[in-house]
């Protein structure tokens, strides 16, 4: 049985990697006084080269870590024995173990209205299938892909012109917003996940191909989604 969420959490391990991560942690560092809390440390991917000539370099979370000196390490096993009482996931990319939740109790930023789009492609996922609107929910980190309780959500429009960057920028500042107010107001109980689920797989090259017997309005999409090619 998975760790129980603390009502008002004063220790925080982060985790995460990309940019979209980036928004939370810098909200959470903000408001840390206020909150009465301390992020212990920053779990994040190694450093590696970004182009074949390049030194290695942070992953965007870590850079931002290093800029608010705070502690980065890059396994789990750092974020249990830092002595934080709440783990924050956003966009770390890889499935939390449940020996792990057992000993440090999770919360997770997802950039969708779930269930609709669990995995890890949400956001693409939505603008691929021409969803009229996408959103972030605070859930519980439960064993199983994206199965845990709700704790909040806000949701958006997704406009006619919106590239997944344009969507990944601002839900990335909704999840940061909708984060801090749930620590503010003291984190009381999720509710389960509601509807039939849909699955966000990995967006691939083939996705990506642009076929021009298909729909305009489909191409439209894939070309706002980024990386289309022929």
């Amino acid at each position: 049985m998975t760790a129980t969420v603390p009502v008002r959490p004063r220790r925080l391990a982060y985790l995460g990697n990309p940019a979209v991560a980036v928004a939370p942690l810098r909200a959470l560092h903000e408001a840390s006084d206020r909150l009465g809390i301390e992020i212990a440390v920053v779990v994040t991917a190694e450093d590696r080269r970004r182009s074949r000539r390049g030194e290695p370099s942070p992953t965007p979370v870590g850079s931002a870590a290093l800029e608010l000196s705070l502690p980065v390490a890059h396994d789990l096993a750092a974020a249990v024995d830092s002595g934080a009482d709440l783990g924050v996931v956003v966009a770390f990319g890889q499935l939390i173990p449940v020996a792990v939740l057992d000993r440090l109790p999770m919360l997770n930023l997802h950039f969708s209205l779930l269930p609709r789009w669990r995995g890890a492609a949400p956001v693409e996922r939505a603008l691929l299938a021409g969803d009229v609107e996408t959103g972030v929910c605070l859930m519980d980190v439960a064993e199983g892909l994206d199965t845990g309780d709700v704790r909040g959500r806000v949701s958006i429009p997704i406009g006619v012109d919106d590239t997944a960057d344009d969507l990944r920028q601002r839900l990335s500042g909704l999840g940061a917003r909708l984060l801090v107010d749930h620590l503010a107001a003291g984190l009381g109980a999720g509710e389960p996940q509601v509807g039939e689920p849909s699955w966000a797989h990995k967006i691939g090259r083939d996705d990506l191909r642009l076929d021009w017997a298909r729909p305009a309005d489909e191409l439209h999409r894939l070309v706002r989604l980024g990386g289309a090619h022929t």
